[in-house]
């Protein structure tokens, strides 16, 4: 007997049914079947399903005469079914990779519930992925299993069949079916859930629910909206039977009418002419099975009201009314940003006139993210060097935490940060500040910027308009005219910055302040480090830390990190590092790995260098900085020529690596599995590598830049320290026992310095 059954209905969906079916397939755990149920459906989905069974002996093919409906042929799968748990999957959805295994794991630790629910995203076609907003309520804290009484904010998560796994023999005890017409999951999940007699919940998005632009049922407008009243007759008739359930009455009275108001105020649901006639069957509905003793919020009030008496041009007049504030409160609204727009302005243009503070410097990174990079560290040796120095950080409220407390915070857009930047002396930035600012006689503006460039900047981006379309190349220039010094952290950079960000400003070759700390941190802290953050001890961790995609919209999908850990065995850990640009994590809390960690919101990405042995990049300017460290580095190059067409490169990456390259997943796993990630040709290719790229980075940066631009100290800087002189401090000792290097073969060799 299998795990799992897998049931998917099909009807027209022939565009979809492919991504859909191979979303199965594809599954880590592979004890199950898949029972696609053809409803008669008049395109080419059945000769797919066809395709499929031919293919694959996991898959059951099931052709029905005539057209049943969704709920029906549910029914027609469970009648094959054998698998020891049924999971229904829509044909347009799909489940997310190694979902399968996730609900094995989670019913072994729950001890084989009647039914887990697991949670699911919304995909839009836009390519936006949005997580169930109640997700929460699957928390798994507390009990592995326990009854629906226990946990009845569960009804909140959507009242679907393809969120939830069934024990098999509890749906044949229990002898439930889907009923025909619309709203088929109605009659089937209340009574599932309330006569389950445990349940468990996974907190981890197993199903990627399409929200098709065009085509979905629930969006058509059809009378077909009014099965809506046969289903919850289904449902009171089950508690009919069940005096046990008689306490869930008035929970599900609430439940229906909250639905019937649902359908009703949805615009283009209910045909034209029929909203009346829906109204009365609801208020019907209503006086039938009206239970009392669930208590209603006012506004839900509102729209229980239409339903009890029918009173749909009320409820349009107090609708009409309702919107008509709304509006007259954003126009409002909108009125008072205006005149405080207005009032700030006219407060920067009179604190213009007021003399420039010599001893306040302002710093901000990363439009606002906080205190972070090359600023972060000039304004920690600034306070250090020069007590007597005022500094204040411009961050979003939401970073302020991560701002020293011996800086002051300034909001964006504020009073405070008007006059900030109006008469700070320095302005220290590895952006551009805001674009009305007037730089004055008297101020310095230091742009330290964030990376050794490998793909294009500034003006080369002119010939790339898929990586430029939100540079306003217009405004680009007047900023760059206010530059006083910029750094750079080696004769590459100098030059391209020289290039493209033509202007009368100085470059100061003084290597990055933020990489100071790799020369100056000690193992001790290291091991307390890598101890917060839950690395466990002796295992190898691996920073895994790609950079953002010109030619996405969307974050691009991630290696394959769960099966590359499993390939590698226990003594990996990896640490997961979204690009800033990206919303969303690149491995979430749900993934069932334990030694995947996602550090995307980390403060500190130097702290994230520190801890771990080893990292992997494809065109992030990380490796830069993380050569400084003198630790082995795999480039993971698989789309080259993607990236390189859409934003451009200085050199060809793959001919001047700082390490092994895999230009696929199993070369990278290879590559860590043999031991080349940290074998003599990787040391000889970051030699070389760090010969070129960082010459100047070796702890003092930050102090040649405050005793030059801030304490005027020109003459007696600290030299350079010579790349054979320094000490980064070394990466965690590997675990006893560990292999040892072995002799490449998929790294590029060294080649002539291009």
């Amino acid at each position: 007997m299998p795990r799992f059954s897998v049931i998917v209905p099909v009807y027209k969906v022939q565009a979809y049914l492919h991504e859909c079916l191979d979303s199965v397939l594809r599954q880590s755990c592979t004890d199950f079947e898949l029972i696609v149920v053809d409803d008669c459906s008049p395109d080419g989905s059945g000769a797919i399903i066809d395709e499929y069974a031919a293919a694959d002996p996991r898959v059951r093919a099931i052709h029905l005469a005539e057209n049943v409906g969704l709920g029906p042929a549910r029914n027609a799968g469970m009648a094959q079914a054998s698998g020891e748990y049924l999971i229904f999957l829509d044909s347009d959805d799909t489940l997310t990779p190694d979902a399968l295994r996730a609900v094995s794991e989670r019913l072994k630790e729950t001890g084989g519930p009647d039914i887990l629910l697991y949670d699911y995203a919304r995909t839009f076609w836009t390519g936006e992925t949005v997580r169930n907003a109640f997700a929460h309520l699957l928390n798994e804290e507390g009990p592995a299993s326990f009854e629906l009484a226990e946990r009845p904010g569960l009804l909140k998560v959507i009242m679907v069949a393809w969120n939830k796994a069934y024990r098999r023999e509890f749906i044949e005890q229990q002898q439930f079916t889907f009923p025909p017409g619309y709203y088929e999951d109605t009659p089937w999940t209340y009574p599932a859930l309330m006569a389950a007699g445990s349940i468990g919940v996974l907190d981890r998005v197993c199903v990627h629910y399409r929200q098709r632009r065009r085509g979905s049922i629930l969006g058509t407008t059809t009378r077909r909206h009014f099965d809506i009243f046969d289903q919850y007759e289904r449902v009171f008739a089950f508690l009919d039977t069940r005096p046990d359930l008689e306490s869930w009455r008035p929970v599900m009275f609430r439940r229906m009418t909250d639905h019937y108001a649902t359908i009703f105020t949805k615009r283009g649901r209910l045909p034209r002419g029929t909203r009346g006639e829906f109204l009365r069957r609801a208020r019907t509905h209503y006086r039938r099975y009206r239970a009392k003793g669930h208590p209603v919020s006012a506004r839900t009030r509102v729209r229980h009201a239409l339903v009890k008496f029918g009173t749909h041009r009320t409820y349009h007049v107090l609708r009409t009314l309702f919107r008509v504030g709304a509006r007259l409160r954003r126009w409002a609204g909108a009125a008072k940003r205006l005149g405080r727009g207005a009032l700030l302005q006219l407060h920067y243009r009179i604190q213009l006139r007021l003399p420039v503070k010599q001893d306040y410097a302002v710093f901000s990174a990363y439009w606002g993210r906080g205190h972070s990079c090359n600023p972060g560290a000039i304004e920690a040796k600034l306070r250090e060097l020069a007590p007597g120095m005022r500094t204040a950080w411009i961050a979003r409220r939401e970073h302020h935490q991560h701002v020293p407390t011996g800086t002051r915070r300034l909001d964006y857009g504020t009073f405070a940060y008007w006059t900030a930047l109006a008469r700070a002396k320095y302005l220290v930035n590895n952006v551009n500040f805001d674009y009305r600012l007037r730089k004055r006689r008297g101020q310095i503006m230091i742009q330290t910027q964030h990376g050794t460039p490998l793909k294009h900047m500034g003006l080369d981006l002119m010939d790339h308009p898929a990586a430029s379309r939100s540079m306003d190349f217009k405004r680009l220039m007047p900023n760059v005219d206010k530059w006083d010094y910029v750094l750079s952290a080696n004769r590459h950079s100098t030059l391209v910055w020289e290039r493209v960000f033509p202007a009368s400003y100085e470059v100061l070759e003084y290597g990055y302040p933020r990489n100071d700390r790799f020369q100056h941190t000690n193992t001790e802290e290291v091991r307390r480090l890598r101890e917060t953050l839950g690395i466990p001890e002796g295992s190898t961790a691996i920073l895994y830390a790609p950079t953002h995609r010109d030619y996405r919209r969307t974050q691009r999908p991630p290696v394959d990190l769960e099966r590359m850990l499993r390939e590698l065995g226990p003594r990996f850990t990896v640490l997961t590092r979204a690009h800033h640009a990206y919303d969303t994590p690149l491995s979430t809390p749900d993934t069932a790995h334990a030694r995947l960690v996602d550090v995307s919101d980390h403060p500190s990405i130097e702290t994230l260098c520190l801890v771990s042995d080893a990292l992997i990049t494809d065109y992030s300017s990380l490796m830069f900085d993380y050569a400084n460290l003198d630790r082995p580095i795999v480039i993971y190059a698989d789309d080259w020529e993607a990236y390189e067409a859409a934003r451009g490169t200085y050199f060809d990456l793959r001919a001047f690596p700082p390490g092994a390259v895999a230009r696929n997943e199993d070369e990278l796993t290879d590559i860590f599995a043999t031991g080349h990630w940290r074998g003599s040709r990787s040391a000889q290719l970051r030699a070389a590598f760090r010969e070129r790229f960082c010459p100047y980075d070796d702890g003092r940066a930050a102090e040649r830049v405050v005793r030059h631009l801030f304490l005027g100290q020109t003459p007696g800087l600290p030299a350079v320290a010579p790349l054979a002189e320094r000490r980064p401090v070394p990466g965690p000792a590997p675990r006893v026992g560990v292999p040892g290097p072995a002799e490449p073969t998929l790294v590029t060799p060294v080649p002539e310095r291009p």
